[in-house]
């Protein structure tokens, strides 16, 4: 298989596929027509000495600098050099092709004035797997993520550095060995490689998809514990979720009520005098639910920028050439990243309030006085203490979150002499994603933990349908805990089947009717029930 760019928008899958699964990139048929119609604009403006920004003028503030047209191309070259100012570790090398897929992509919607055989060089760089060397901080997410893609547009025309066949290597060397030349760039293309939202959005999209997993997960862990601490499932009774009418709310009690569907330990206490759970098993729905909504918020603002032409100056062929050039090229913000900054960020909320919420199932379930079972699920308490150093680590993961969480889509810091006077702070926005993701998931794999040896310790009580199936899965990497063991290596081999999709594949094999958070989605909006 191949993921085509066409200009006609990027599904997440393919931006998946493409960044972790190294698929082949192939550009659609009718892209070359559009962009030779839209670089002709560029060429007519051109020849006729009109003054367009960042074709023949300088660039920021320097844009009143008027540029002879001997110079174009060294204009363009000294672009790429002069803003390659980023610092920090490397960019990971699936940030890095996504972020040269959907800048590809961006381009061959054909109103950013450039060749085609700029997007086809950004393609072969994919296909050929010479991965630029692009520092993570320097961009404020504003004139596009300026830094980080001129450090990988530095690779195109044989500067900068990459990284081919596992060797860090300068980028023209890294060119050669891979078969590839370097392009020379024309007027406008320098500048058309790096006013983009394409860091930000590399961020944002691989975060989702990585939310996506953890979401199940997280659910699967809390049916678990529900079940392990003889909690009701009654809240999650589709009348309750239907009275309130919030769709991630009414998803997550439909999944609780599947996983624990034919449940022993519910029938074993149906009779109780316990009137209500505490509420991180009653309001379940409602604080894992908001996170799912705060996701496909994200999930929405994602797919429309993966349409989406975040260049300036944009150029539309389609206009009368009649009309005066201020209305064919049009001088504009669409790269300024504040709606990915914004949907990251509301994201990492949801995601720190789904990880805390369950770091307090942990806390239940290690606490003999509210859970009924042993203190912190040893065998034999006080010769060991089973899991308690469990819930400090996700006490300390969730801590991290909390600072992780705060918005930077409400910072804001003048650039380029105050010409720049309001940036969104997106790349930040998503990297900060991308570790509450991970802190998430980690926080969830501790869950799995503690839940199965609560289940272990109800036994011979039988779980639900769905939540046997997760436990059993969970005895499969970790046993059972018989005695004081390092927990470090069990919650890690958790997390790194929850991360490859583990619990969706076990309830897969096990044919058990879960459905997955992202569903079908049509005009970028949910289509929950």
């Amino acid at each position: 298989m191949s993921v085509r760019v066409d200009g006609r928008g990027l599904t997440l899958e393919e931006v998946v596929r493409v960044a972790r699964g190294r698929e082949p990139v192939e550009i659609g048929p009718e892209v070359a027509a559009r962009m030779r119609a839209s670089r002709s604009v560029v060429e007519e403006a051109l020849s006729s000495g009109t003054a367009v920004y960042g074709v023949n003028t300088g660039f920021g503030e320097l844009k009143n600098r008027h540029i002879e047209p001997g110079h174009l191309s060294e204009l363009q070259r000294n672009l790429l050099r002069s803003h390659s100012a980023g610092v920090g570790d490397p960019m990971p090398t699936d940030a890095v092709r996504a972020m040269g897929l959907l800048r590809a992509e961006s381009l061959a919607i054909g109103v950013s004035g450039v060749r085609e055989e700029v997007v086809r060089a950004l393609v072969a760089l994919l296909n050929a797997g010479v991965h630029p060397i692009v520092p993570e901080q320097g961009s404020v997410g504003a004139s596009g993520d300026l830094a980080p893609l001129a450090h990988y547009a530095l690779v195109l025309i044989g500067e900068g550095e990459a990284e081919f066949q596992g060797q860090r290597l300068p980028g023209g060397e890294a060119l050669a060995r891979a078969g590839l030349g370097p392009i020379q760039l024309e007027a406008k293309e320098g500048l058309g490689l790096i006013n983009g939202t394409q860091q930000s959005t590399a961020y944002l999209a691989l975060a989702l998809a990585d939310a996506e997993l953890l979401m199940e997960a997280a659910i699967g862990a809390a049916a678990m514990s529900l079940e392990a601490l003889l909690g009701s499932v009654s809240p999650m009774h589709d009348r309750v979720t239907r009275a309130r009418r919030q769709p991630g709310a009414a998803w997550v009690a439909r999944q609780i009520r599947l996983l624990t569907r034919e449940s022993g330990l519910m029938r074993s206490h149906a009779e109780c005098d316990r009137i209500q759970d505490p509420y991180s098993l009653r309001c379940l729905p409602q604080v894992a639910g908001t996170a799912l909504d705060a996701l496909e918020f994200a999930l929405g603002v994602l797919e429309r920028e993966m349409e989406s032409a975040t260049d300036n100056p944009l150029v539309f062929a389609e206009a009368s050439p009649a009309e005066p050039w201020h209305e064919r090229i049009l001088s504009a913000g669409n790269f300024h990243a504040q709606p990915i900054a914004l949907a990251s960020d509301v994201a990492a909320i949801g995601l720190a309030a789904l990880a805390s919420q369950a770091e307090r199932r942990l806390n239940l379930l290690t606490d003999e006085s509210r859970s009924g079972l042993p203190a912190f699920l040893a065998r034999d308490p006080g010769l060991n203490s089973g899991f308690m150093l469990v819930q400090y680590t996700a006490a300390a993961l969730v801590s991290e979150n909390k600072g992780l969480a705060h918005p930077a889509s409400v910072d804001s810091i003048p650039t380029s002499a105050g010409m720049e006077d309001h940036v969104s702070m997106a790349p930040w926005a998503g990297r900060k994603l991308a570790r509450v993701v991970m802190n998430s998931r980690r926080v969830t794999a501790a869950e799995f933990l503690c839940a199965a040896q609560g289940l272990d310790l109800r036994a011979p009580v039988e779980p639900g349908r769905g939540t046997a199936v997760l436990h059993r899965a969970v005895r499969r990497i970790v046993p059972t805990l018989e005695g004081d063991r390092p927990p470090a290596p069990d919650l890690a081999a958790l997390d790194t089947w929850i991360a490859g999709g583990g619990v969706r594949s076990a309830l897969a094999e096990a044919n058990e009717p879960i459905e997955h958070p992202w569903r079908r989605r049509q005009n970028g909006v949910a289509a929950l029930p």
